[in-house]
């Protein structure tokens, strides 16, 4: 993928859900909900501050993040569907 996202946005890609519980029931495709946990694949430089020096952001590519349930624009490159948000739709990055 060739993209770079501008500024304080970062290109994320889904992580796949399991298709079976727990439990060992399957999910259909119509009964799962889009996940709600990706991994970063881009981010911009930096988000411009107040005095107009650009503030390196706090993801950084390969991060396991959470983000809400409508973050972002959903974007298809090459194939992939992918999301671009910004980095305040961050809610969490998993360690």
């Amino acid at each position: 993928m060739n993209i770079r996202p501008l500024y304080d946005r970062i290109l994320v890609r889904r992580v796949k859900e399991e298709e079976k519980t727990a439990g060992g029931l399957y999910i259909p495709d119509t009964a799962k909900e889009k996940p709600q946990e990706g991994k970063v694949v881009a981010t911009g430089e930096g988000r411009r501050g107040d005095d107009g020096k650009l503030q390196k952001l706090t993801v950084k590519k390969g991060d396991r993040i959470l983000f809400g349930k409508y973050s972002g624009s959903e974007v298809t490159i090459d194939g992939t569907e992918c999301l671009i948000m910004r980095e305040d739709d961050v809610l969490g990055i998993l360690e």
